[in-house]
């Protein structure tokens, strides 16, 4: 019988193909591309430590891999260049490159999708209203420990720091970049977890811890 890729593999694959790729030459100087693909290489061996036991459903996976894919292409080019963003910004007559909108919107969805089927199989939280305000609460304080990141390392880097900053002169780019986050992970857990749940129902449960 033929043997064929799991969903987890080929996404891991991609994802390493992805950096790979974008990382040979990125546009972003060397500092600045791995501070922004830092999640990633952090969410890997998190996913490679916790899969084999755990069975996180193909939702998650491939939620987890857009949000890989977004910040591998925003590291590449440093997010206020990245060519998408540019094009949607002279079509539209935007102000600035969103482009770091649409990263920092899946800093809320992708760990909400991802967090909420952690906790329901290693913790004895339940679905529920509770479980979702606990997930919406990381996010957020995921969120603010992150610009609070970005703040050290303009303090470190001075003018350096820029392109990671990425505020393009908005005096409010770190209320957005929270608000968006929280606008994230609330739409992940309001549209979304009846299909996952769907998915968990169907696939191997993982034994909780006693």
């Amino acid at each position: 019988m033929k043997k064929t890729l799991s969903t987890p593999v080929l996404l891991l694959i991609l994802i390493f193909g992805a950096i790979l790729y974008f990382g040979a030459a990125p546009k972003a100087d060397r500092p600045t591309w791995f501070l922004e693909n830092l999640p990633v290489f952090l969410m890997i061996p998190i996913l490679l430590k916790f899969h084999p036991r755990l069975n996180f459903t193909t939702f998650t996976l491939v939620v987890l891999a857009i949000h890989g894919f977004v910040l591998i292409v925003g590291g590449h080019y440093s997010y206020a260049e990245v060519p998408i963003g540019h094009w949607f910004q002279e079509t539209f007559d935007l102000k600035r490159n969103h482009y770091d909108r649409v990263g920092h919107f899946m800093q809320g969805f992708g760990p909400a999708v991802g967090l909420r089927e952690l906790l329901l199989k290693t913790s004895v939280l339940t679905r529920g209203w509770f479980l979702s305000l606990v997930v919406f609460s990381m996010c957020l304080a995921f969120s603010a420990f992150y610009e609070m990141i970005e703040w050290w390392t303009a303090l470190i880097m001075g003018q350096g720091a820029e392109a990671f900053l990425g505020t393009q002169g908005d005096i409010w780019d770190t209320q957005w970049d929270m608000f968006l986050c929280a606008v994230g992970a609330l739409l992940a857990l309001l549209l979304f977890a009846k299909l996952q749940d769907q998915q968990m129902d169907q696939s191997p449960r993982a034994s909780k811890p006693a």
